[in-house]
């Protein structure tokens, strides 16, 4: 087995980032290692500029998300961690794919008419295309899986198809030029709320910072954030139905819940009829607990330029190493002469 899979460079990251992606990477890392797999985990800093952006703030938040998935447990020496600027195949492939990919495929994607609106004549090509990247991004090594949320599911499929259509124009049946990348259904992923709006996801566009517990925060700052955060005078029911029209108590049980590796049913038998007032702190507490080694370890991380760059200087060896080989393959199947 091998996975691949990508995340954004965003900075501010926060318990929603760690709950809903980067403690499933580690858990994957652990499982396919274990079994004799690879995984390949990318910063998608080339998806990054399909968008306008600060160049500075680019550069900055790719090394913090790099100490923060490495905080997080993700092993480069078990798992390789790269960015893909660092591996210009990326983008050799993704040319190449163009060929293939076809205009009504893109037009039909989802998250180009959601993120280029009713502007799409001022939209980038890059956005446009991001889909066909997403696609060299797997076909260039040969992934067997890749993960896949709801969000992602018709950038696979398109993948798929490219890869399909690929195999048919220019490979042979005995011999295809590309693997098909079957999804890997993680566990799902934990929803984290806001801590002042229990319908609103936590973000890092929040203007307020008391919605989100930060990876960098204390343990002070995070137990003043959860006695601090939103819920109803109400005491905590018994079972979960009871939480249904209550989405702030209901955010707060998800996560505790999550920390401790139980259920909201087993959460509630053990606060059923109590206030917050008693909940919270044990929340806080909880989090604290888990969060201080994380924290800890990216805080000292994210100061140590050094060590980042010699961590994606490293990945993108490997990931080099297991690129060039299907590129040359790609290249040979066009009838492209390379010297």
């Amino acid at each position: 087995m091998r996975i691949v899979s990508g995340i954004q460079p965003t900075g501010n990251l926060h318990l929603g980032n760690y709950l809903g992606a980067i403690r499933n990477w580690v858990a994957m890392q652990d499982q396919v290692s274990a079994e004799g797999g690879e995984c390949l985990y990318f910063l998608a800093d080339l998806h990054a500029i399909s968008m306008p952006h600060v160049p500075a703030d680019l550069g900055a938040n790719t090394r913090e998300m790099v100490a923060a998935l490495v905080a997080c447990g993700i092993d480069p020496d078990r798992s390789i961690l790269f960015n893909q600027a660092q591996v210009p195949q990326h983008s050799e492939m993704q040319w190449l794919l163009n060929g293939t990919a076809r205009m009504g495929w893109l037009n039909r994607m989802t998250q180009w008419k959601d993120k280029a609106g009713k502007n799409r004549e001022g939209a980038s090509v890059a956005l446009f295309t991001y889909p066909v990247l997403q696609a060299a991004d797997v076909l260039l090594y040969q992934a067997t899986h890749v993960p896949v949320g709801e969000d992602q599911k018709q950038h696979l499929e398109l993948a798929r198809d490219v890869a399909q259509k690929f195999n048919n124009d220019f490979g042979t049946e005995d011999a295809p030029v590309f693997t098909l990348p079957a999804p890997f259904i993680p566990p799902e992923a934990a929803r984290i709320m806001s801590l002042r709006d229990g319908t609103a996801k936590m973000s890092k566009s929040d203007p307020s910072d008391m919605s989100r517990i930060n990876m960098t925060d204390s343990a002070d700052t995070i137990m003043q954030k959860v006695k601090k955060a939103k819920t109803d005078p109400e005491p905590l029911p018994s079972d979960k139905a009871g939480l249904e029209g209550r989405a702030e108590a209901k955010n707060l049980v998800a996560v505790y819940a999550v920390m401790a590796g139980t259920t909201v049913d087993a959460v509630l038998a053990d606060f059923g009829g109590e206030g917050f007032g008693k909940f919270k702190p044990a929340l806080g507490e909880l989090l604290v607990e888990k969060l201080a080694p994380i924290n800890e370890r990216f805080v000292a991380l994210r100061e140590d330029r050094a060590a980042l760059d010699a961590i994606l200087r490293k990945g993108a060896e490997k990931a080099r190493a297991l690129a060039i080989p299907t590129l040359e393959r790609t290249y040979e199947a066009l009838g492209l002469l390379r010297g």
